[in-house]
């Protein structure tokens, strides 16, 4: 086979090099890649912004299976138009990707389909917003409706923070783009899981859970990012839980969008809050999650391969995926100033001694390579992950693999799994 996997991150070299490994593969072509991702796969061109570019890279190419990574290119219905073509992509239509592109769209599906999330209010304009607010305790969170990579989810402690942040969004200062529509939400307290599954339409399986680490500063401070580092074990839910979430979230889910004639197929995200309430949806990605693929996949024992196609062609109950006990890790190296501005194209020194680390993969996130020289090339530049019996071990080799690497700037979280431990981990 020959496999095209859209998207430049992290979670895409992750993905092309799981599915280099299926002894199925004679090609991975990434579009457009990053410097890491050349070794794994043949790297080419292309906008991502742009669909038509897209289609004329599977075009070119003649791939047995696209995989889509990012959420943009989901959003301008690339995956309708492999469709229409009859090419075996994976990955939502724009329909049904609009669990993730629109919070707003997201809110009222989980209300029409009874699945537990936090309490909240669509709102339209400055002063509908402003007036709901009044309807919450605070801390309160406001959300953007549309992608905002990221930076859409404020959490406010007060009314004028909840206020400022109505303001901005709406206005376009915050994130440059005009919100039409925003979300406010109760707070929910407790632990963060990320819960994903692959679909063909009608079933589900689960793939191991994680959790991720979306502050930039330790002990989860500071602003929001696209996530700092992750943490996958076998003891984050028992067996128990994780049919819980099966049935009562992820196959609902699946069959609401089924009842609504916007099947789902491909990977969904659930992002949920594991309340004192029980488990509750803050979010749903209609796509891998980044850094949380990278952690996953270094688990896999199974062929990638194999889960993804049966996915697309609606036999996924054949399929068993199978995992490494223990746990893995991943920890994001990220450019000085990140989430905010950011300088690129800083020289990256001691990778070759940094995969030299037992167990460890380092995945490319944001670099170059220029002249057979790794440079920085975003604000996130690398995962470094590892696999072990133990959390603990997995984290040993993370941090151990990634004091070998250097680039000026270099921003890491020391303190990635800490609240596996019962104190924080202080490397």
């Amino acid at each position: 086979m020959k496999v095209l996997v859209i998207g430049s991150g992290g979670r895409e070299h992750a993905l092309s090099w799981a599915i280099a490994k299926s002894p199925r593969v004679s090609e991975v072509v990434c579009a457009p890649g990053n410097g890491g991702i050349t070794e794994v796969a043949r790297c080419v061109p292309v906008n991502q912004k742009d669909g038509n570019d897209l289609l004329g890279v599977v075009a070119r190419e003649n791939p047995d299976l696209t995989v889509v990574g990012p959420e943009l290119p989901l959003s301008l219905g690339l995956v309708d138009e492999l469709q229409r073509r009859s090419l075996p992509v994976f990955g939502p239509t724009r329909g049904a990707a609009m669990l993730e592109t629109s919070k707003a769209f997201a809110k009222r599906f989980m209300q029409r389909h009874t699945i537990p999330t936090a309490s909240y209010a669509v709102c339209s304009t400055d002063k509908e917003a402003l007036e709901s607010l009044d309807l919450f305790h605070l801390p309160i969170v406001i959300k953007a409706d549309g992608l905002a990579a990221g930076k859409g989810v404020l959490i406010c402690e007060s009314k004028r923070d909840a206020q400022e942040a109505i303001t901005g969004l709406f206005s376009g200062k915050l994130l440059g783009t005009v919100e039409t529509n925003i979300v406010i939400e109760e707070f929910l307290t407790g632990e963060e899981l990320s819960f994903l599954l692959l679909s063909d339409g009608k079933r589900v399986v689960p793939l191991v859970p994680a959790q991720d680490h979306k502050r930039i500063g330790e002990g989860d401070t500071g602003p929001n990012t696209g996530g700092m580092g992750v943490y996958s074990t076998d003891a984050m839910i028992d067996e128990q839980m994780r049919e819980w979430l099966v049935h009562h979230i992820a196959q609902p889910t699946i069959d609401g969008m089924a009842a609504e004639d916007t099947p789902f197929v491909g990977v969904l995200y659930c992002g949920l809050m594991m309340t004192a309430r029980g488990p509750m949806v803050l979010e749903y990605n209609a796509r891998f999650g980044d850094p949380e693929t990278q952690a996953i996949l270094v688990r896999l024992e199974s062929d990638l391969v194999d889960g993804l196609e049966a996915a697309v062609t609606g036999r996924l109950s054949e399929t068993e995926f199978r995992w490494k006990s223990g746990a893995s890790a991943s920890v994001v190296a990220a450019s000085e100033g990140y989430p905010g501005s950011y300088t690129t194209g800083q020289k990256i020194t001691g990778l070759d001694a940094a995969a030299k680390v037992a167990g460890v993969q380092v995945f490319h996130a944001g670099t170059s390579l220029v002249d057979g020289q790794y440079l920085t090339n975003g604000g996130r530049v690398l995962g470094v992950t590892a696999a072990a019996d133990s959390l603990e071990n997995a984290l040993g080799l993370a941090y151990e693999s990634l004091s070998r690497i250097h680039f000026d700037g270099m921003y890491f979280r020391r303190d990635i799994g800490y609240r596996a431990f019962p104190r924080t981990l202080g490397r």
